[in-house]
């Protein structure tokens, strides 16, 4: 069991951090009072722009066409994401037919530019991130083995986020302000607080995550853009809500649901995990996920004005 473990571990923390990077991109966007069930839609538009960019620039610039690459899905998923932000926002719309709609739009526009740029709708990296081991930290024993060997740096790089992101929301006027909108917004607008303004700004966050989530998956394991991330910005939302909207809870969200989906995808593998059915080990990602919203919906505790848009002329 333990050698199960320790074969796991290492993949299952590579899988687990583009969920972790796009459910934070999430906190943000619902903690201001804005729903994004487009993180899905993001994802993907994070995972073409960093394909893109890497595969023009990696062979003239083979050092930092990755970082490059990482940097412009940022700012491409911040600036789709301000279609989600106009609508729910300025128009009042419904914000989950919003998300929707930024879900279909995202994965029609990217395919359509790929098949034109590569006539297959596929787009290939030859290089991507490295794994190594953690200098002193990979000696710890038992941690060691299992978090610090053959990782990814942009696994530090989003845990550095998870934690600027948990002194922001709670040490910070700005993150007290932001739970004030997702909260009582009449009430922060009444104390001075732009509504409109910090839930621009967050949802923006909320979309530069969820691009870097999708770039994460090219340059760890994927390695080339096909259209889709399978999926997985709807498993960072169930994360979201199994972790209460909370830094901390979604670190550990993520972390089960990586280590689910990991589990079903080196099954075959792996000697022991070989002999169980491998339609219940595909699906067992899915029904834990469906299990966990299940047994935490009644006590979930979401910020009180999510998905309610905000009318400052209304009382």
């Amino acid at each position: 069991m333990w050698s199960i473990i320790q074969q796991v571990a290492p993949y299952a923390v590579a899988y687990s951090i583009p969920l972790l990077i796009t459910a934070l991109g999430g906190l943000y966007s619902e903690r201001s009072g804005v729903v994004n069930i487009g993180l899905e839609g993001l994802m993907v538009i994070g995972l073409f722009t960093s394909a893109f960019v890497i595969a023009q620039l990696e062979a003239v610039m083979p050092g930092v066409a990755i970082w490059i690459g990482l940097l412009a899905a940022v700012i491409a998923g911040a600036l789709f994401s301000l279609l989600h932000a106009f609508a729910s926002i300025n128009l009042n719309a419904n914000q989950v037919i919003s998300g929707t709609a930024i879900n279909m739009m995202a994965g029609a526009i990217t395919v359509y530019l790929a098949r034109h740029i590569t006539g297959s709708g596929n787009i290939h990296i030859v290089h991507g991130l490295i794994r190594r081991d953690i200098p002193g930290l990979s000696k710890i024993p038992v941690l060691g083995r299992l978090f610090f060997t053959q990782t990814y740096a942009t696994t530090w790089l989003v845990l550095g986020i998870l934690l600027v992101s948990w002194f922001v929301l709670y040490k910070t006027s700005f993150g007290l302000r932001l739970r004030a909108c997702g909260e009582h917004p009449q009430a922060a607008d009444a104390a001075g607080i732009n509504v409109y303004r910090l839930r621009y700004i967050a949802v923006l966050i909320s979309g530069a995550c969820a691009g870097l989530g999708g770039a994460v998956i090219l340059v760890t394991y994927s390695g080339e853009f096909n259209g889709t991330v399978s999926g997985l910005g709807f498993l960072a939302l169930a994360a979201l809500i199994f972790g209460q909207w909370k830094p901390l809870g979604i670190l550990g969200a993520t972390f089960f649901f990586g280590l689910a989906s990991t589990i079903a995808n080196v099954s075959q593998a792996i000697p022991a995990l070989a002999k169980i059915p491998g339609l219940l080990l595909k699906n067992f990602p899915y029904i834990v996920t469906l299990l966990v919203l299940v047994i935490f919906s009644k006590s979930s505790q979401a910020p009180r004005a999510a998905g309610e848009p905000y009318d400052k002329g209304k009382r």
